[in-house]
């Protein structure tokens, strides 16, 4: 295996690059995509949440009223501590376990993590970090026009998120997405080579 951790801000089009890194043959590992298993009836985060949160975040169809949460943490630090108390673990335990079902083959194994920490290098063993980056700005345009937010609430999630500065001090490669769809390919492009140099142990190409 090898391990590539991915991570880039709200907008910043992580899920364009995973999906052209799997059509080259890497497997993805998406911590969002375990959220949500894990959030479903019946999954480790169900019933804890509906626990700390009460019945008001418990959807009609019986499933979490993700917006709902979203508008009870989302300016209350301790209560999205305590959301992320009870979802961070859990995932982090399902990555680990990914891990290990996927460590002894040769794949490139995309872990996908939008809040990536120094730590997650060694937990799951990771070769490289990617940082998907772009303008603040450009990624609050693309909340706004692809997901419909209000300007003020993109600004206020791109805000509340770990900062472009910190992300960039993790990355050995930084894949600019600020521009065009092919400039977008050349930088998976540009990525690829440079993860098969680095994965048959010769210097990698440096990476800006």
């Amino acid at each position: 295996m090898f391990g590539l951790g991915l991570t880039g801000g709200i907008g910043s089009g992580k899920t364009s690059v995973t999906d052209r890194l799997c059509a080259r043959g890497a497997q993805l590992v998406d911590a969002d995509l375990i959220v949500h298993e894990l959030q479903r009836p019946g999954g480790a985060a169900f019933q804890p949440i509906i626990d700390r949160f009460g019945e008001e975040v418990r959807a009609s169809d019986g499933t979490l009223d993700r917006p709902a949460i979203a508008r009870l943490v989302f300016n209350d630090p301790a209560a999205l501590g305590d959301l992320n108390g009870i979802v961070w673990p859990l995932v982090s335990a399902t990555m680990a376990e990914r891990r290990d079902e996927l460590k002894a083959t040769d794949r490139v194994v995309v872990f996908s993590i939008p809040l990536m920490r120094p730590e997650h290098r060694t937990a799951l063993e990771l070769q490289a970090i990617v940082v998907v980056d772009c303008p603040i700005e450009v990624a609050v345009a693309r909340l706004v026009a692809s997901r419909g937010m209000e300007r003020a609430d993109a600004e206020a999630r791109v805000r509340n998120q770990v900062s472009r500065e910190d992300r960039l001090a993790m990355a050995d490669f930084v894949l600019d997405n600020s521009s065009t769809v092919a400039h977008l390919d050349d930088e998976v492009a540009r990525l690829w080579a440079w993860v098969q140099t680095r994965r048959d142990g010769a210097s990698p190409p440096p990476a800006p």
